[in-house]
């Protein structure tokens, strides 16, 4: 019996495209994904016949999920190098892609959440549509929001990149446009229209997408930007805790509530992580530093449990371990981030 390839890569006309292929897993990529992905975009590089790469999604239900969160979970329970060899290959995809010489336009329709962000951040078009809903869901399953996260959510607006990573709130079209997360808004009765018109045409890629672009709507996160910048502002995990508290407003209620229901450790790695990929000047240094988290957490038991509670079980009731923020000390988030052997570490396609 004959399988679909996971990832379908061809070239038409002059545009190299690159669409996934796992729809009944909402996308979630596979380390053979992430190498169909690679070998693709090498082999594009230097053929003067591509002009633009376009990264779209097959089915109807969402552009990319993330990674294969199961795999991990197996891989992390036992030796943890099926996971390692995971995130070495999919975070130089992102590296890849992120450097990449040609423009990329990546059509997010529908959920992009996790590795899916790593896929479509990179690129120089990014198109949300009203089936779009962002997130970077980590902190709830106890891993930490990586592809990039280090690099990608410090640089959006105010606080508003270490709120995503902090609550994983789930944001859709209009949101996207105003954090710069997506540069054009179209109407998903028209993405087929769309990527018609730029296949046909990839050298009027701005144009079209300004003939296709459509109103979003207002924004709901606008209304909240001060108050993310004034209590997710305030310091380590356990001040932006206490600011919520202090405010007592409905909706710093709400972000509270949510915060608690988070792994206390992948919330101090998050903005351990966030700061130092924020001040950091090679996208490069930033994958380093993630794959040296990734490699140590995915064996850790908070995210062992928040698998089985989130994923397996679906009882939505992880124990984490430390339970408590306070209970997560500076010396074991040096443990995560220290550098790994020298002939274990992370680096970017040659």
């Amino acid at each position: 019996m004959s399988q679909e390839p996971e990832v379908l890569t061809r070239v038409e006309g002059a545009v190299g495209r690159i669409t996934l292929n796992r729809p009944k897993a909402l996308h979630a990529l596979t380390t053979n994904m992430c190498r169909l992905m690679t070998e693709a975009l090498l082999a594009w590089r230097d053929d003067a016949a591509v002009r633009l790469v376009l990264i779209d999604h097959a089915g109807e239900r969402g552009f990319c999920a993330g990674g294969d969160i199961r795999m991990l979970a197996e891989s992390g329970a036992g030796d943890g190098a099926a996971a390692r060899e995971f995130f070495f290959v999919e975070y130089r995809l992102n590296a890849l892609l992120y450097r990449y010489e040609k423009p990329i336009c990546a059509i997010a329709d529908g959920v992009t959440m996790g590795g899916g962000v790593g896929v479509s951040m990179p690129a120089r078009y990014r198109v949300a549509t009203e089936r779009t809903t962002f997130a970077m869901p980590e902190t709830g399953i106890g891993l930490f929001p990586d592809v990039g996260g280090g690099w990608f959510l410090p640089r959006l607006p105010g606080k508003t990149g270490l709120w995503l990573a902090l609550t994983g709130a789930r944001i859709k079209a209009a949101d996207c446009l105003l954090l710069g997360i997506a540069t054009d808004y179209v109407e998903s009765g028209r993405v087929e229209a769309l990527k018609a018109a730029i296949l046909a045409e990839p050298d009027r890629i701005e144009e079209l997408l300004t003939e296709y672009e459509a109103d979003a709507g207002r924004p709901p996160l606008a209304a909240h930007q001060d108050d993310i910048g004034r209590l997710f502002g305030a310091g380590g995990v356990e001040a932006i805790f206490a600011a919520l508290e202090a405010d007592g407003s409905d909706w710093a209620k709400a972000q509270l509530a949510l915060l608690k229901t988070k792994s206390p450790q992948t919330m101090k790695v998050a903005l351990r992580q966030l700061a130092a990929g924020g001040a950091m000047t090679d996208f490069a240094d930033n994958m380093r530093m993630e794959y040296r988290i990734g490699a140590r957490v995915v064996q850790r038991h908070d995210f062992i449990e928040g698998v089985r509670a989130v994923i397996v079980d679906k009882d939505n009731a992880p124990k984490w371990s430390p339970a408590t923020l306070e209970g997560v000390t500076d010396a074991m988030l040096d443990e995560i981030f220290a550098p790994l052997p020298a002939d274990q570490e992370w680096s970017p396609l040659p």
